[in-house]
């Protein structure tokens, strides 16, 4: 959708700039924005590694351990189907400790480390679209996905590949799944080191000013997040 989205807005700037013979202004901007898209590219790699470093040598030092022990009373909160020890426990907390330093690039491993542990779950769990039944007992998620891959169907259609017959079952999102996601997009951070790159790199007198007003809008937003996943959760369960 973003990719139609992009294609109809410059089709409409060079039309737009060939009805007002102003197609040299349209040319001179897409070469200038294609440098500053270089040297965004340059800028952020450099804080990347920076971010990215910082994060291996917390890791390394224990840090990071310590910080996941000691989110485990909300994460037991969030996610109280989750059993204790679980593997999709610690990347959920690697993921979230990410978010809140503003390491966006660090956090992607463990989100998708964290998706993948939730689907063993539901797998362990028996739930339909999951597993399949038949010849030599169940089959792992990786075989679902990797049949739906391949361009038969979508995510929630899964023709005879769940239980081995004929038919349709859903593979849908678990509550866990869903939980997590909502809590990505809403993303608490303390340190928004992309929005400071990106000030930085358009001339912002202060950069860092964004601190404040980040905190405040990621809190509420995160805030928002929690309430409406238990809210669901508990109708869920009602």
């Amino acid at each position: 959708m973003l990719n139609y989205i992009w294609a109809f807005m410059i089709l409409v700037g060079v039309i737009y700039g060939a009805v007002t013979g102003r197609m040299a202004d349209v040319t001179n901007a897409a070469l200038d924005s294609a440098g500053d898209a270089v040297s965004l590219c340059i800028t952020m790699i450099g804080v990347m590694a920076l971010w990215v470093g910082l994060m291996e040598i917390a890791q390394k030092s224990g840090l990071i351990a310590k910080l996941t022990r000691g989110i485990q009373p909300f994460i037991s909160f969030l996610f109280p189907r989750i059993p204790k020890g679980h593997p999709a426990r610690e990347y959920i907390s690697t993921n979230l400790i990410a978010n809140v330093l503003g390491l966006g690039w660090a956090c992607t491993p463990a989100g998708l480390k964290a998706m993948e542990e939730l689907a063993k779950l539901e797998e362990e769990r028996g739930t339909p679209g999951y597993v399949q039944e038949g010849g030599n007992g169940k089959r792992s998620w990786e075989a679902v996905e990797g049949a739906v891959g391949k361009g038969r169907g979508s995510m929630t259609d899964v023709s005879g590949v769940a239980d081995g017959r004929k038919g349709k079952r859903e593979r849908i999102a678990s509550n866990e799944m869903c939980t997590f996601l909502i809590l990505n997009i809403s993303s608490l951070q303390l340190i928004p080191v992309n929005m400071i790159a990106y000030r930085q790199q358009y001339g912002s007198v202060n950069p860092a000013g964004i601190i404040g007003p980040a905190i405040v809008a990621t809190f509420v937003s995160t805030l928002t997040a929690v309430v409406y996943c238990k809210v669901k959760d508990r109708r869920r369960r009602a």
